[in-house]
């Protein structure tokens, strides 16, 4: 079964967990061909149980030792801005849709996720955009990230963020 894996890091973002699981969101998923949604919903106060999505099958956890294992199985992995769980998702080669909290003051995971766009790495959007994003993701355009280059992430995130 074709499987949809979020992420929200350690964070709380119960905003994109309340849009990935919203009945219109599930229908454009499962007319996509997938029929999992498998969600790491950090510190969360949403934990959408296993029969909450009337559209595909849905598994939820707050946290693992490693979701590695997760983001292999997935065949779209959407995720919260956060370097590590953009570098980690990228590194395992999966189609990356990053959701940007534009709730967030000083909001460097925008540049992040714009840099990496432009780079044609993964697509992004904020909750608000989710749905139209979803309904028109063209997933042939992305190219993989070049694998294990720790190096040039680092000076990656340094020009992103405007720190060199």
């Amino acid at each position: 079964m074709t499987t949809v894996f979020v992420t929200v890091g350690t964070t709380r973002f119960d905003e994109l967990i309340e849009s990935v699981t919203s009945s219109e969101v599930t229908q454009i998923l499962k007319a996509r061909g997938y029929g999992r949604l498998v969600l790491q919903v950090g510190r969360g106060t949403l934990v959408p149980d296993a029969d909450s999505c009337a559209d595909l099958s849905v598994e939820a956890f707050r946290f693992k030792d490693s979701i590695a294992e997760d983001m292999r199985r997935a065949d779209l992995v959407i995720s919260h801005a956060g370097a590590g769980s953009c570098l980690e998702a990228l590194s395992a080669g999966k189609p990356l849709l990053v959701v940007v909290n534009d709730k967030l003051m000083d909001n460097h995971q925008l540049e992040m996720a714009r840099q990496l766009h432009m780079d044609h790495h993964l697509l992004y959007c904020t909750c608000s955009t989710l749905t139209e994003t979803l309904k028109n993701m063209d997933l042939s355009v992305l190219q993989p990230f070049p694998p294990g280059q720790p190096k040039n992430f680092a000076n990656f995130l340094d020009k992103a963020l405007g720190v060199k």
